[in-house]
């Protein structure tokens, strides 16, 4: 310790502060100068012609949709494995938002069970449970021992399996019904 204090520290000085202010200033006047506006600024612009028109008159081919590729199972089981995680955090938070809103949370639950959709909405929950669980303990098989299971067919192979064992496991829970709490007796 040298018994100093420290000096504060300063991230712009007026000197930096004024060097910058002149460089963009520089900048603007150089754009303002040109003969129009910077390439490819017609992509802002709201009277641009279509993508797909300035790539028919240019000869260019062009990209199709992510919708015309057919995915290999290994990418439609990541993509679930993210989307099943970010469906248990919505619900989580919706759970937890009726809580904090001071709702019965309970009560819901229970009109939700006695409803005819009871199944559906126990495999709505169930599923991406059970899908994120053994995706993520596949991950951890991955992270152990990848010499051995980071093979393309393997990895197709065990995507399958995580998809399968997902929706049997879910069915199951979706078709299973808990029994009834007996009603609390009143001791007087």
């Amino acid at each position: 310790d040298t018994g100093r204090p420290l000096a504060p520290l300063v991230l712009f000085s007026n000197e930096h502060f004024g060097r910058a202010m002149a460089t963009l200033r520089a900048l603007t006047t150089t754009l303002v100068r040109t003969r129009g506006p910077p390439r490819g600024a017609a992509l802002l612009s709201t009277t641009a012609v279509p993508y797909t028109e300035r790539m028919k008159a240019k000869g260019r081919p062009v990209s199709p949709h992510v919708t015309q590729y057919a995915f290999p199972i290994a990418a439609l089981s990541s993509i679930t494995q993210r989307v099943t995680g970010c469906a248990l955090s919505v619900g989580l938070l919706g759970v937890a938002g009726v809580a904090l809103a001071g709702g019965d949370v309970g009560a819901v639950a229970a009109t939700v069970a006695a409803s005819p959709a009871a199944p559906l909405a126990k495999f709505a929950v169930a599923f991406p449970l059970t899908y994120h669980f053994l995706g993520a303990a596949r991950h951890v098989v991955w992270d152990k021992m990848p010499e051995s299971t980071l093979h393309n067919d393997l990895v197709a192979q065990s995507s399958w399996l995580v998809v399968g064992g997902s929706l049997v496991v879910s069915a199951g829970l979706a078709a299973v019904s808990l029994p009834k709490a007996p009603p609390p007796s009143k001791e007087d």
